[in-house]
């Protein structure tokens, strides 16, 4: 029998019935991870959503999906699950030319327009009731700010009077 060579060549020495040492061998071992601390990481909290802004208009497929499920639900009673309707819906939409296309893409540039003019005018609102929350503070919160503004100044005076205090106390 001729020495085979190469990696499946089969041992038939002492030396193959050995267990192999990985570090002989030259295998490499995935490097150690370090260890996670077990304390909860904390969550950031989201934006808290406005109820008043425009929702975002669908997209041409989603203009088509809306017929389609009327239509694929007459013709298909007895299949009720979203994930269906859905692919079946994806499928439709890839075979269709863009002259088919076309007036789903329409009606959702329709919704578009609609829905930038309805968001200019929601900024707008924003941007006003900004303007209005300054002025609805009363005076001496815009004092006190005024007041955080100047800086150091203040609380070397507050420090002083304190000390005065304190020296009044003492001679009680």
């Amino acid at each position: 029998m001729k020495n085979a060579k190469g990696k499946g060549a089969a041992k038939t020495s002492k030396e193959a019935l050995k267990p192999v040492d990985d570090r002989k061998v030259g295998k490499r071992k995935a490097p150690a991870k370090p260890e996670r601390s077990r304390a909860p990481k904390a969550k950031k909290e989201k934006a808290k959503k406005d109820p008043n802004k425009p929702k975002r208009p669908s997209s041409a497929f989603f203009v088509f999906l809306e017929e389609f499920r009327k239509t694929f639900k007459d013709e298909n009673p007895h299949l009720r699950g979203v994930a269906v309707v859905g692919k079946a819906g994806g499928e439709k939409w890839k075979s269709l030319s863009t002259a088919e296309k076309a007036p789903y893409e329409a009606k959702a540039a329709k919704r578009k327009v609609e829905y930038e003019k309805l968001m200019k005018a929601y900024d707008k609102k924003q941007a006003s009731s900004a303007d209005d929350d300054e002025s609805d503070k009363s005076k001496s919160e815009v004092n006190d700010e005024d007041d955080d503004a100047s800086g150091e100044e203040d609380h070397q005076e507050d420090d002083e009077e304190d000390d005065e205090e304190e020296d009044d106390e003492d001679d009680d």
